[in-house]
């Protein structure tokens, strides 16, 4: 039977938390309208061995294995193109947002009579981390011209159909904004709902470690920023 819903959780160097996720994702996604596809996102970790054995006994639990790790955007496109569901999107494999939200995300969805984009909207954050979202909300409103708060809240999901229409999708953090942004020009009625974000509970960030990488991935996404901001003028 085809899937209501695909939810893809990239996981890198996550063996720390494997076993946690897994265990939580068989708590709260159990129905058969739902497919998990845990991508082993070029780990160099225990994780392919880990995921292959925690997730056999579930017969809607599959592994897509990216051999080599090209990015964060590389991996959720992997598992994707792999999903079977009428809903696909994703969720972050560090458990600071539960997966049970990809459901309330599903019922918010199944409620309305038009396609959606539905997307989390964190909170529980550090206020230093809320100050970050909301410069980077005025800057791609300005540059943009749409309304793109919390870009990398989870989790996000969103018909097929939708996904199929993409065209160069980038294959690193600037993937939830070229989502976001996509379901803005595409006039799709865009969703949020609260999702609390709580502590990561196992091993280290790959990216948010300190202000020098926020530095970084600010100047990543502000040059993706202005990449899009050309599709505007063809």
């Amino acid at each position: 039977m085809k899937p209501k819903l695909s939810l893809v959780i990239p996981c890198y160097n996550e063996a720390a938390g494997l076993p946690k996720l897994v265990d939580r994702c068989a708590e709260v996604l159990s129905s058969s309208e739902l497919e998990i596809l845990f991508v082993n996102n070029g780990s160099t970790d225990e994780s392919a061995e880990l995921l292959d054995r925690l997730t056999a006994p579930h017969s809607n639990f599959r592994v897509v294995t990216v051999k080599e790790n090209k990015g964060y955007g590389f991996g959720i496109l992997s598992g994707l193109e792999a999903a079977r569901g009428e809903y696909i999107g994703w969720t972050h494999a560090d458990l600071q947002t539960d997966p049970n939200d990809a459901v309330r995300a599903l019922e918010i969805i199944e409620k309305e009579s038009v396609p959606c984009f539905v997307k989390g909207r964190r909170y529980g954050r550090p206020l230093g981390d809320r100050f970050f979202t909301f410069g980077m909300t005025v800057f791609e409103l300005i540059v943009l011209r749409h309304w793109l708060m919390d870009i990398n809240a989870q989790p996000t999901i969103f018909p097929k159909s939708f996904f199929d229409s993409w065209k160069n999708a980038p294959h690193d953090f600037s993937l939830d904004l070229f989502a976001f942004y996509q379901a803005k020009q595409a006039k799709l009625k865009t969703i949020r709902f609260p999702v609390y974000f709580g502590e990561r509970e196992f091993g280290t960030s790959h990216w948010n470690i300190d202000w020098r990488s926020k530095f970084k991935f600010i100047k990543r996404t502000m040059d993706f920023t202005f990449k899009l901001r050309k599709t505007l003028a063809v």
